[in-house]
């Protein structure tokens, strides 16, 4: 019997390093995962460092390739998703990083960007970019790095240093510093590529004062993007997909076409509406973002991000001892009657669409005597489906709405989150059969462009629904609960 082809996912999250293989129906043949430790040097400021998500890389995308082939599979190729926006500088001789990656959580750069607000700038950045001005995105992560690090900018304008985002970072890593580059949907959320135009923008690179030297070159996010040293695997193997993790998910959940939506909920929550080739400016600061770039065409998305969703979980699990583990939330959740009024607003790093408040505060409020963990856990869960609500609102604003969502993400494994979901949206949420969209997403540009899949739509053939959630809320109860969030915002924006 012939060994029979699979794909190797490397998906680089912001708390783990994880690989799986894929067979070509998307069944999981492997799966490694190595955390990744959080680095916190102030408030406000998350750090990763490049060596551990290289070595947790590394020793993860080895461990299930070669588990994998043990069962007699054979790796064809490596699709690489990432966490977007985090941003890194390094040698090109060497390959060394100057210093510490900035997260995307991270919010330094917050009097950049209110400086660049004030002189006028936004509206600038918006049109080209599609993007707000805000830490989130890299462009100031990149000028931060360069003017603290001694020597960095006339090294950078020398060609002497490299910037990237992560997937940038790995497959320079993974190709022996022979391949700089990155692919469109990561290129499109640094706030220094025009999306319209599909290229670099040298008057944004002047603006966040980012030396054009030091980016990747841009390509396709299915295109031959160098070969691994065969050091690493054993032998050479080709990386031929990148995306960013949420575009990756819009692929791997089958959202090809106009008014598909998905959300994936993680440590945070991002909610992204295929706009088809049509780049949709909203008026309620929804991000225009690309969602793939193929054959040299484009297809555009709208985004909406929450900066905390499962990392409000894992607070109140790590920092104040109020869960065991994270699924206990379910069960605590589904135990009470009611919220009884109790709302997390859980703005630990700022609020993002559609409020891009980087001020705003995590906030509890409605507490009584008789407030337990058990409603905090609640609260928590609650406050992922009522930003959902708010994004969903926005986009149907913008003139885009959506008739049901697809969800996939650590999270969605809680029944009652989901149930909850499809309540205050009021519309049906479906969990797919396979909850790992956004590694198999990678993992299906990789075999596109190997050629082991025709098309997109030969790729979203292979989604398989899990489970529909159905809404049964009261209009009127409903109402009641997204108000009582509203004023809890409010308060955590300290008004």
């Amino acid at each position: 019997m012939g060994r029979r082809d699979a794909l190797l996912a490397i998906d680089q999250g912001t708390t783990s390093s994880r690989a799986i293989v894929f067979a070509l129906d998307g069944t999981i043949l492997a799966l490694a995962r190595e955390p990744l430790p959080q680095i916190y040097p102030a408030p406000g400021e998350v750090e990763h460092d490049p060596e551990a998500i290289w070595s947790g890389t590394l020793k993860v995308a080895r461990a299930a390739l070669a588990e994998a082939e043990a069962k007699g599979a054979r790796v064809a190729a490596i699709g690489i998703t990432n966490q977007r926006e985090t941003a890194l500088l390094w040698d090109r001789a060497s390959g060394r990083p100057l210093g510490n990656a900035i997260v995307w959580q991270d919010r330094r750069t917050a009097q950049i960007c209110a400086r660049l607000k004030a002189d006028g700038a936004e509206a600038m950045v918006a049109e080209r970019t599609g993007l707000v001005l805000d830490p989130y995105f890299s462009a100031t992560k990149f000028a931060w790095l360069l003017d603290r690090t001694e020597g960095a900018r006339a090294r950078a304008e020398a060609g002497e240093l490299a910037a990237g985002t992560v997937d940038s970072f790995l497959v320079w890593r993974l190709t022996g510093g022979r391949r700089h580059v990155t692919d469109a949907t990561n290129a499109s959320r640094t706030s220094l590529y025009d999306i319209a135009a599909n290229a670099w923008d040298s008057e944004l690179a002047r603006l966040f004062r980012v030396p054009a030297a030091v980016l990747p070159e841009v390509l396709d996010s299915a295109a031959f993007f160098g070969e691994t040293q065969a050091e690493h695997f054993g032998r050479p193997l080709p990386i031929l997909g990148v995306a960013g993790d949420q575009q990756a998910a819009t692929i791997g959940e089958a959202c090809i076409a106009r008014g598909d939506v998905k959300a994936t909920y993680g440590t945070g929550a991002f909610l992204v509406l295929n706009t088809g080739e049509e780049i949709v400016r909203s008026t309620r600061r929804l991000l225009s973002t690309i969602a793939w770039r193929l054959e040299g065409r484009t297809t555009y998305a709208l985004e909406g991000s929450i900066f905390v969703a499962g990392a409000a979980i894992q607070w109140l699990r790590d920092e104040l001892g109020a869960l065991r583990d994270a699924a206990e939330s379910e069960a605590l959740a589904a135990g009470l009657a009611s919220n009884a009024g109790v709302y997390l607003v859980p703005a630990f790093a700022g609020l993002g669409a559609p409020h891009w408040d980087p001020h705003a505060r995590g906030t509890v409020v409605g507490l009584t005597r008789g407030s337990g963990r058990a409603a905090l856990a609640r609260a928590a869960l609650e406050a992922v489906a009522y930003q959902s609500a708010e994004l969903l609102a926005a986009m149907a604003a913008d003139g885009v709405a959506p008739r049901s969502l697809r969800v996939d993400g650590g999270m969605v494994v809680n029944g009652w989150l989901c149930q909850f979901l499809a309540d205050i949206l009021a519309m049906p949420v479906e969990r797919p059969a396979i909850v790992e969209t956004t590694a198999f997403g990678a993992a299906a540009l990789a075999g596109l462009e190997a050629g082991l899949f025709a098309s997109l739509q030969d790729i979203a053939a292979r989604w398989r629904l899990e489970r529909r959630f159905a809404p049964g809320l009261d209009a009127a109860e409903r109402e009641r609960l997204l108000a009582g969030w509203s004023d809890a915002v409010a308060r955590a924006k300290g008004r």
